[in-house]
């Protein structure tokens, strides 16, 4: 057969089929597997056990320090092996009455399916079954080995899976890897990312006193947590947003002249943005262009996720709070590293009198990135380019962090995304979604990269 009708024939399998596929993502997201919690995240890696078993694979649940990674080989003609890297883990629902359907039940209205870990990451597990069933299918068999590392600890940052790759680099050898997420962008067009910043992610708690104090009897004598906690994040950034830990950006490596080639090619999605999320400004004064583009992805960032102390109730209650607590995220670029970051701050903290305040420790990952020149890059943008007849939109590194690191540098791969999201699916927020056009276009994508990566040298 010619490529063309091998293809062609591809595609027809898939649209027969995409009644199956649905069903079979209705299976996975009706298994809760929130990692927050730890709620049927077991289960889940059974069932996702279960389901590489049914298409074929030699899968093995491997248990770690955390929750278990679901491992899936199967051998094919040629002697090249593509890895998949994906998670079955998902957010916590919450806020419960935001959502219009049950969140752990797949709904479908039009032509949107709606659950949580639709999208992220459970449609991409399917879309990678799918488009393997459909080449197999054409193909009386798999081109080439595969491989599948589904995790159960992304949304939490993957605390385990740079130990779990040290101790199975054998078992996870292979020449390239197609990573957990992607899909369109604002205007249709399909989008590849190249890398991830990185991420150290902290709570810093202050603790005054044993017990909440009664406002009047402490206020002018007590001290106060949340005053405290305050006051030591404010030391950690100016108002002009600039991050005062000394040395934290001593290893930032700037944008090379390629990178900021790729940017400038990027559409400029600033109003877009704007419009989403309800802003009246960016920061720094930012309108749009390349230099909106490279501070988003190039800058590291430090960020107040959360703050919580003392009363938050309705009405008031005059009370001092004993303890106060923050949830902050430094957003890492190449070459900073989370570990020498945490002990910068720790640092800050113990030369700028904040010696009191503790520093727990929630999870870090390094940056890391392919070069946008290596051949398999242009091999998944040539894929992309036949299945959605749109140029590819390629980004060099992306603003959100994952456990890319280890694959790129441990196991020498190049690393490119590919997958069924849009920007408006509403990951992480109540009423995730998937745009069943979307789904199909992955399904075919990841068969495209398959049959054309069976034929490389």
């Amino acid at each position: 057969m010619t490529i063309s009708a091998i293809l062609k024939d591809i595609d027809n399998y898939i649209h027969e089929n995409v009644d199956d596929f649905i069903h079979e993502l209705a299976r996975l997201c009706g298994q809760p597997s929130v990692s927050a919690t730890g709620m049927g995240i077991h289960e889940c890696a059974h069932l996702v056990n279960d389901m590489l078993a049914a298409h074929g694979y030699n899968s093995e649940i491997i248990r770690t320090k955390g929750n278990p990674v679901v491992f899936g080989r199967q051998n094919g003609h040629s002697d090249k092996t593509l890895l998949f890297y994906l998670h079955y883990d998902v957010q916590p629902p919450e806020p419960m009455d935001a959502w219009e359907s049950p969140p752990f039940e797949l709904s479908r209205r039009g032509e949107n399916l709606y659950a949580r870990g639709v999208v992220d990451d459970k449609g991409h597990i399917v879309a990678r079954l799918a488009g393997l069933a459909a080449v197999r299918h054409v193909m009386g068999d798999l081109p080439c080995n595969v491989k599948f590392v589904i995790e159960g600890e992304e949304e939490l940052g993957s605390p385990n899976i740079s130990p779990f790759i040290e101790d199975n680099k054998e078992k996870l050898s292979a020449d390239a890897c197609i990573w957990e997420f992607g899909g369109v962008n604002h205007e249709g067009s399909p989008t590849l990312s190249l890398g991830m910043r990185g991420i150290l992610y902290v709570e810093l708690i202050a603790k005054t006193a044993s017990i909440d104090a009664h406002s009047g009897l402490g206020g002018s004598i007590f001290p106060n947590a949340a005053w405290r906690l305050v006051w030591a994040l404010q030391s950690i950034k100016d108002l002009d947003e600039r991050i005062n830990i000394a040395g934290f950006y001593d290893n930032v490596r700037l944008p090379s002249k390629r990178d900021l080639e790729i940017l400038a090619n990027l559409p400029d999605d600033g109003a877009q943005l704007r419009e989403m999320y309800g802003l009246d400004h960016f920061l720094h004064g930012l309108k749009g262009g390349t230099e909106l583009k490279k501070a988003a992805v190039f800058e590291p960032s430090c960020t107040i996720c959360g703050f919580g102390s003392g009363y938050q109730g309705p009405g008031s209650k005059t009370v001092i709070p004993a303890e106060a607590r923050a949830k902050v995220d430094f957003r890492l670029v190449p070459d900073q590293d989370p570990d020498e970051i945490l002990k910068k701050l720790r640092q800050h903290l113990d030369s700028t009198g904040f010696d009191d305040i503790e520093i727990q420790y929630n999870g870090g990952t390094r940056p890391a990135r392919t070069d946008p020149d290596h051949p398999f890059v242009q091999l998944t943008i040539d894929a992309a380019n036949k299945v959605y007849r749109r140029d590819t939109v390629v980004a060099p590194i992306i603003g959100g962090s994952g456990p890319n690191y280890p694959f790129i540098h441990s196991l020498k791969l190049p690393v490119v995304s590919a997958g069924v999201g849009y920007p408006g699916g509403n990951i992480h927020a109540p009423n995730e979604h998937l745009r069943i056009n979307d789904f199909v276009q992955g399904i075919r994508h990841t068969a495209y990269i398959v049959e054309a990566f069976s034929r490389t040298d």
